[in-house]
């Protein structure tokens, strides 16, 4: 079985939305540094964008959380396959994600970081999926929401396929 993919959002109206929302998280942060959390793997490609295009002092640390396996839905059962090689305690911190969909990963994430004691904790993610949301999660920055849809691109994919993708686009199976 393949899969054809179709232009959801594109490159031109990503990148524009990632200035965008850096600016104003910049603005938001203004005389402090930064510190960004990329959920890998799907979360690196928007979180190395949207580094480049902030103005403030930025640092970053890296963890790996899967729920999806090789699947196109949730297992439900989550994994914290890397944990962050620093302390986050009194950091101002920016957790950044590529997409939130069921909410579960970040509902389980997030209280665990906020017991290491960061400054301020805030989200950010390039996707929001509402229509899928079974788990409430406080999300500062949105770049965009998606239909209930698979979408891969810009770091999210389908089985370890389409990562890298400059665009944000459905899949569908044939």
């Amino acid at each position: 079985m393949s899969e054809t993919i179709k232009v959801l959002i594109s490159e031109e109206e990503v990148n524009k939305r990632i200035r965008e929302v850096a600016t104003q998280i910049s603005k938001d942060y203004e005389g402090k540094q930064i510190h960004l959390i990329c959920v890998l793997k799907g979360g690196v490609f928007f979180t190395c964008e949207l580094a480049k295009r902030l103005t403030v002092p930025v640092s970053m640390d890296f963890m790996a959380v899967s729920s999806y396996g090789d699947s196109m839905q949730s297992s439900g059962n989550i994994v914290i396959k890397k944990d962050l090689d620093e302390s986050i305690e009194g950091k101002d911190v920016l957790l950044v994600e590529d997409i939130i969909d069921s909410g579960n990963t970040l509902s389980r994430l997030i209280p665990e970081l906020l017991k290491r004691n960061p400054n301020s904790f805030k989200v950010c993610t390039l996707l929001d999926k509402p229509d899928r949301r079974e788990k409430q999660v406080d999300v500062s920055y949105t770049c965009f929401e998606v239909p209930d849809e698979f979408v891969v691109g810009y770091g999210l994919d389908y089985a370890q396929k389409y990562r890298n993708l400059a665009y944000i686009g459905v899949v569908t199976k044939e």
